[in-house]
């Protein structure tokens, strides 16, 4: 569900009560779609988010932490020059809009107080954060502009007045007469909840249907055939709901039997009991991060990673179609055993061929027959043979050129693809960068330059089994490799999905023998990290760390094992992520 008028002028207040006259420290733009403001008051500092993303725009005080890029976007060096250092003066919406207002009072280059507002445009696929200074409501810059061939009615770009969007022809919901809006409803001929949605504004549709529900007891009949009495019980509804509205709003979320939020609203959804759980909350910035969070994360993530997932996955396809191409030029060179015969047989029959032939037809002594070889007339019997035999001697050249070049081939299919799912399972920008410094210095990214101050190496992921032995796991391929060739000790085991991408598992052993639980649990944890991750008896080979080597020319995070075993394992996402500890 999207953010309705009503539930966001709920916001706004809830927002002025906590955040008036707090003074903005920071400004930060974690993804191209959102934007963070850094808030003080006399009692507490807060972290105002602020997304634009058209599938989660939304306003609110968040608690999560962000990873920001190394270099700030053109918008958010906009925001710090004309909004760090000023004073929230007031958040306000519009009636009916779902524009949140954010007032600031701030000092301009030549020191005078200046007012400017951001406005936070929450519309689905056209949100938007637009700064506008309020002396003469001009637009500064919009985070994304708008031009004339993007909108023919409404345009944001720098230096045009900023205008509100065209309101629809309907009744607002909160301060209609319920009698009059039950009129105009019953006037289609939909069901009652469409025909609100059709009659009103202000509200989303799961609201005229949680209206409809408690009016009708979970029917939704015909709007233009109730009965009088059944308008009444329509209107006496409406005036419940926005009596409640105004005097006990209770933000609740809507969780599915799944545990999934599934919707949420300014009051309880009883509309979905008794398939779903409803969840209350003290505020509307607790409930739209709870709704959020886990859909955001992910598609931050998604956002940073794209341009490398882009990249490696070319690589990918580039080094597949290298591959089929050589496999086919070798089936190709394998057809030499007649250059070399009819070589022979030529060399054999100097004596019957004359010079300036196209062909001759030889008997081979191999099979006692008959064949016909093609001869260049411009060359002497002996000067064929030896063209025969040169090409002959070069398809077998070519052949064990290829067959290591396959050899190398797969070896770099391999490669990139846990490189692939390294960049899929990347838990932020570090993690990326890490990536990043890797294929540089493989040879596949020229122009990635890792920022001049030194940023500390990301440390394993780690986990602690129930027997209180400490598991590691590598994030990417250098870091596979030390944590298997200088970390781990001895005793300690190893452990690998087989035949697949994934990090490399090490349980610390510390001399200890490691129980079979623990070997489990680190079997389960090497599948979650993995290419695997989400499969059934995945299997994963496990040894101890002095049973593995690595040979000169191997890539990063590729060893040799000899001596194994092999364990089938479905892992338990619920127990893995007990297990889980912070990185140190």
């Amino acid at each position: 569900m999207a953010l309705d008028a009503a539930t966001l002028a709920l916001l706004a207040q809830e927002l002025k009560d906590v955040l008036l006259d707090a003074k903005l420290d920071k400004v930060t733009q974690p993804t191209r779609d959102e934007a963070v403001l850094s808030l003080h008051t006399r009692s507490a500092t807060y972290k105002l988010l602020l997304s634009a993303r058209s599938g989660s725009a939304r306003a609110g005080i968040t608690h999560e932490s962000f990873e920001n890029p190394e270099v700030p976007p053109s918008f958010c060096m906009l925001l710090r020059k004309h909004l760090a250092g000023g004073r929230l003066v007031d958040v306000r919406t519009e009636p009916q809009e779902r524009i949140l207002f954010l007032e600031f009072i701030c000092t301009n280059e030549m020191g005078d107080l200046v007012n400017r507002v951001l406005a936070v445009e929450l519309m689905g696929r056209y949100s938007n954060l637009v700064l506008v200074r309020k002396e003469d409501n001009k637009i500064l810059d919009a985070l994304k502009r708008v031009d004339f061939e993007d909108s023919p009615v409404r345009q944001l770009l720098p230096g045009l007045a900023y205008t509100l969007p065209d309101q629809p022809d309907k009744l607002p919901f909160l301060t209609t007469d319920p009698d009059v809006t039950v009129a105009a409803a019953c006037g289609l001929a939909l069901p009652v909840s469409d025909a609100l949605m059709k009659s009103v504004t202000g509200v989303g549709p799961v609201v005229c249907r949680e209206v409809v529900w408690r009016c009708f007891a979970g029917e939704d009949p015909a709007a233009d055939s109730l009965s009088a009495q059944q308008r009444q019980s329509l209107a006496r509804a409406l005036w419940q709901t926005v009596t409640e509205y105004r005097t006990d709003p209770r933000p609740t979320m809507v969780i599915s039997a799944q545990g999934k939020p599934t919707e949420f609203s300014f009051m309880p959804l009883q509309q979905y009991l008794p398939g779903c759980t409803l969840k209350s909350y003290g505020s509307l910035s607790a409930l739209l991060e709870d709704y959020y969070s886990t859909k955001d994360a992910a598609e931050r993530l998604r956002q940073k990673s794209r341009e490398l997932s882009k990249q490696v996955r070319n690589l990918h396809e580039r080094a597949l179609r290298k591959q089929d191409a050589r496999r086919n030029e070798l089936a190709e060179s394998a057809k030499n055993e007649h250059l070399r015969l009819w070589g022979e047989l030529i060399s054999a029959n100097l004596w019957q061929i004359s010079a300036g032939k196209k062909s001759v037809t030889l008997n081979n002594y191999y099979t006692d027959e008959d064949i016909e070889i093609p001869l260049d007339p411009r060359w002497s019997p002996t000067q064929n043979a030896q063209r025969y035999f040169k090409e002959y001697k070069k398809k077998q050249t070519a052949i064990q050129m290829l067959t290591e070049l396959l050899r190398q081939g797969a070896v770099e299919i391999d490669y990139l693809s846990s490189v692939m799912d390294e960049v899929e399972r990347a838990a932020g920008e570090r993690e990326l960068n890490d990536i990043r410094a890797e294929l540089k210095e493989q040879g596949y990214l020229r122009y990635f330059k890792q920022r001049e101050r030194k940023q500390k190496p990301s440390d394993f992921i780690r986990y602690r089994s129930t027997d209180g032995f400490e598991i590691l796991v590598g994030r990417n391929n250098t870091q596979n490799d030390r944590l298997t060739l200088h970390t781990a000790r001895g005793k300690d085991l190893w452990f690998h999905v087989k035949n697949a991408p994934g990090s490399h598992t090490v349980v610390i052993s510390e001399g200890k023998d490691i129980p079979d639980s623990t070997r489990t649990q680190a079997a389960m944890i090497a599948v979650t990290h993995s290419s695997q991750s989400g499969s059934a008896k995945v299997a994963v080979d496990f040894t101890e760390v002095r049973g593995i080597r690595k040979t000169a020319g191997l890539r990063p995070g590729m060893v040799l094992y000899d001596h194994y075993e092999t364990a089938y394992i479905t892992p338990d996402e619920v127990l893995v992520k007990s297990l889980r500890i912070s990185s140190k």
